[in-house]
């Protein structure tokens, strides 16, 4: 069990487009591969079609910019985490034994009316502040990158798994990759029709168009015995459970527009929270890693359960740090950047003045009890048969608020839940990352857990699955479009 991925590339718009398209075959080459010669892999490991397609796109680079140093065997790659208060890009390369060496940061604030419950809302005004925080990245990393892999997260962000049981006609013969894509393929268009009914429902917009973001294989039965690698399994009765993530077209088109609009190739759109968990998973996708993330950002808290190293689910709502400062902002009658302010200096009491302090601990009460309803009515709706883990990682930029930790560890909420016990309340820092090493003089803290998520689902989609005989090695390339 682990965490799958999808990839999808968009078109060259550079003077490069050639190049780009060549980088893009040799993705595209080890796919087919997989779909149309089943039993087969790709020729090309891992750091082969990481070092072939990084040279494509240093290449091109380093030709629009004499500024730009000369970075032909340096493998970079970009995290762009575009949230509703920050966005954050994040260089880096690949360093020994695969893993990710960190080389360039950069941040930049968004407007208050760039994004909308998580989504991009004013296309032209993202970019701008993209740009900000992609110079910084670039001026310390000293380089660029182009191959761009980009967050995704809002309550339109459907990612849920499902149980599908297979009546094989032939259960003795053994199980090969080309059925098992035939039954991922089946699974994928079922799902992304329940996703896309749900999507129109909400948005009373029975013409929505969705599309796929994320895969992963959950477990495997086959005949009742559980199994990590059906391929090559003899049985009748295949039940697999499957995790899959859809987003409206328009919101995934916002962001391929932001990308080209700043000359980036979009590698892969991932699901933010699925991104948190693969990140704290690093390597080892074989582990029984099992926890509740969530991702509290500026306009949405993003939940996902994690179990025995498989996504049981990905659920959004939109309250997040945005609602503690309005609620300020309201209780006070005083602008939304003074509130901020305010409620950054709650650790330091001094900052804050004495007739505010009421009206400020008042205000951060009354969304903490919203915003802890919210947790548990989205825990509920996960519909899980077994207890929930209890271990709950918190992440992202609203995380920080030392409130919001004391009320998840101290108080009662989870007992309408199915906990074992009190849930252990843990915030994730970037030092708790496996894999990826930070050679800047930058600390990273648990507002850039999501941008290092990004970075591993990157790593992923250009390195494929490692050369073992598991379900990620064999069936990696099945979920991927």
């Amino acid at each position: 069990m682990g965490l799958g991925k999808l990839t999808f590339l968009n078109k060259a718009k550079t003077a490069a487009s050639a190049k780009v398209a060549q980088a893009r075959k040799v993705l595209s080459d080890s796919k087919d591969d997989t779909r149309d010669k089943p039993e087969t892999s790709s020729k090309l490991g891992a750091k082969d079609k990481f070092d072939e397609l990084s040279e494509i796109y240093n290449e091109q680079e380093t030709s629009e910019s004499e500024n730009i140093v000369n970075t032909k065997n340096d493998h970079t790659i970009l995290a762009l985490d575009i949230g509703t208060e920050y966005v954050k890009a994040v260089i880096a390369r690949q360093g020994a034994s695969d893993e990710l060496e960190i080389i360039g940061i950069g941040r930049a604030h968004q407007g208050s009316g760039n994004m909308y419950a998580g989504a991009i809302a004013d296309i032209p005004a993202v970019v701008g502040v993209c740009e900000q925080a992609l110079n910084q990245a670039e001026k310390m990393s000293g380089t660029t990158s182009k191959l761009t892999v980009v967050g995704i997260a809002g309550e339109l962000i459907k990612g849920n798994t499902s149980t599908v049981r297979y009546r094989r006609k032939n259960g003795n013969k053994p199980l090969s990759e080309q059925e098992m894509s035939l039954i991922i393929k089946r699974v994928q268009d079922h799902a992304g029709e329940q996703a896309r009914q749900a999507i129109a429902d909400e948005t009373n917009n029975p013409n929505v168009e969705v599309r796929l973001i994320n895969s992963a294989i959950v477990s495997i039965s086959i005949d009742g015995y559980k199994i990590s690698n059906p391929i090559g399994f003899k049985g009748t009765d295949v039940v697999i459970q499957f995790y899959t993530a859809f987003a409206p077209l328009v919101h995934i088109s916002a962001i391929e527009k932001v990308c080209a609009e700043l000359s980036l190739d979009l590698l892969a759109v991932a699901v933010e929270p699925f991104a948190v968990c693969r990140a704290c998973l690093g390597d080892n996708i074989d582990s029984n890693f099992s926890a509740i993330v969530m991702d509290i950002g500026g306009g949405t808290t993003d939940i996902a359960v994690v179990d025995d190293g498989g996504v049981e689910g990905t659920k959004m709502f939109n309250i997040g740090g945005r609602s503690f400062t309005h609620q300020i902002a309201e209780i006070l009658g005083i602008d939304f950047d003074t509130a901020e302010q305010y409620k950054l200096s709650m650790k330091k009491p001094t900052k804050i003045p004495a007739d505010a302090k009421e009206g400020i601990d008042l205000a951060v009460r009354r969304n903490l009890a919203v915003w802890l309803s919210g947790v548990e009515i989205t825990l509920e709706e996960f519909n899980l048969t077994d207890v929930l883990p209890n271990r709950i990682l918190l992440c992202g930029g609203g995380a920080g608020l030392s409130e919001l930790q004391d009320v998840l560890a101290t108080t009662d909420w989870f007992k309408s839940l199915p906990f074992a016990r009190r849930p252990i309340i843990h915030l994730v820092e970037s030092a708790d990352i496996p894999g990826i090493h930070n050679l800047t003089k930058t600390t990273l803290d648990h507002s850039y857990v999501t941008a290092l998520g990004l970075l591993r689902v990157a790593l992923d989609t250009l390195a494929g699955a490692p050369e073992e005989s598991s379900i990620k090695s064999k069936l990696s390339k099945l979920l991927q479009n």
